[in-house]
């Protein structure tokens, strides 16, 4: 089997390095195309060896992308493509739908109670979704969590999948040169107290609550490891909150373990996770981590314990308080959980890719057989 990832962006985000950690231990001849915004994360699955395809996307309504997607699909002779985030999972469906694709898979990465994606959930919105959906046949859902939320969108049980997100925990362990020579590149002091947040800088993962934590906390620098559209709000809420000099943007960066070997405490306060692979990846990097989400913990098996994390209600009095506590207590590092190696990568692929064999084997199938 051929498969081809179709992503809306390739920013450095959870889902694109998902994406990325996907196709590099990858069995099946496996290529990527991109609607928009080929970032580092393009540049990291080229260098590995697999081909990127632009589709130079321009916006939401540019319909053009869905001709260009089916003629790259039917010249590329592909049997699977997999979709991953919102506009690429109408436009990718729809022209793998066109092309004759006999299998089509989705991953929901990024479904809340309220916001997919950082963009309010409004009737518009969940039509599309469903609509959308519709067009492929299996919905691979990263949490239970997840799956539940497609369950009240009306997608029939019958057409989700539950595979949990995976890393390579090994990627994220703690190197002390990382940690001085990050530190001495964005200006931070060897000596200095670091919390730190990674993801898109919008306003659903409420960053903001960060910086009004860390402002009332002198000894403390804040350290925010990716880019996005609220970035200048949280600079201009650091400055008006007496924090600005206390508070850097690391922006969009393929250096994540390097940027974690830098804090000393993780902290995560978006309320509406589908996953919370960033927290995990926290935990593999030996970080104590504070957070108000993570379905990744809430949903592991009985008997699995992860002392290094603690969940708090996202206000920023409350990360304030947890922040401290961990300050005064906790390790220079912990050792890493067994819930992390609970989601590792290698189990992961090895489930999408059973996924797809079986997805192909049934839509491939003569209907009397059926």
């Amino acid at each position: 089997m051929k498969v081809l990832h179709v992503i809306t962006g390739l920013a450095s985000g959870g889902a694109e390095r998902q994406l990325r950690d996907l196709v590099a231990l990858r069995g099946l001849p496996t290529e990527v195309a991109v609607l928009t915004n080929p970032g580092v994360v393009a540049r990291e699955i080229r260098a590995a060896g697999t081909r990127v395809h632009e589709l130079g996307m321009r916006g939401n309504r540019d319909v053009r992308a869905v001709g260009s997607l089916a003629r790259l699909v039917r010249a590329g002779g592909y049997d699977v493509v997999h979709t991953h985030l919102f506009r690429a999972g109408l436009y990718g469906r729809l022209a793998a739908r066109l092309a004759g694709v006999p299998a089509i898979v989705a991953t929901e990465h990024s479904i809340g109670e309220h916001h997919i994606e950082g963009r309010a959930i409004t009737k518009p919105i969940r039509l599309l979704a469903r609509g959308g959906e519709r067009l492929g046949h299996v919905t691979v859902a990263v949490s239970s969590a997840a799956a539940r939320r497609l369950r009240s969108w009306g997608v029939p049980a019958s057409r989700i999948e539950i595979i949990p997100n995976g890393l390579d925990h090994a990627a994220f362990a703690f190197d002390p040169v990382a940690r001085k020579e990050t530190r001495a590149e964005l200006g931070i002091p060897q000596d200095a107290v670091v919390v730190g947040g990674v993801g898109r800088l919008a306003r659903g993962k409420r960053f903001d609550v960060l910086v009004e934590a860390v402002a009332g906390l002198p000894e403390v620098v804040l350290l925010l490891a990716g880019d996005g559209p609220a970035r200048a709000d949280l600079a201009a809420l650091a400055r008006e909150a007496g924090a600005g000099r206390r508070v850097v943007f690391a922006g969009e960066s393929s250096r994540i373990p390097a940027l974690l070997s830098a804090m000393d405490v993780f902290a995560a306060p978006s309320q509406e996770e589908t996953f919370g692979l960033a927290v995990l990846e926290a935990l593999a990097a030996g970080l104590p981590a504070v957070y108000a989400a993570c379905p990744a913990l809430d949903e592991l098996p009985a008997g699995f314990d992860t002392p290094a994390a603690r969940r708090t209600p996202s206000t920023p009095h409350d990360f304030r308080k947890a922040v401290q506590a961990l300050i005064k207590t906790a390790p220079t590092r912990f050792p890493v959980p067994a819930a992390v190696r609970h989601y590792d990568i290698k189990h992961h692929v090895a489930r999408i890719e059973a996924l797809y064999t079986r997805v192909h084997q049934h839509t491939s199938r003569p209907k009397r057989e059926q």
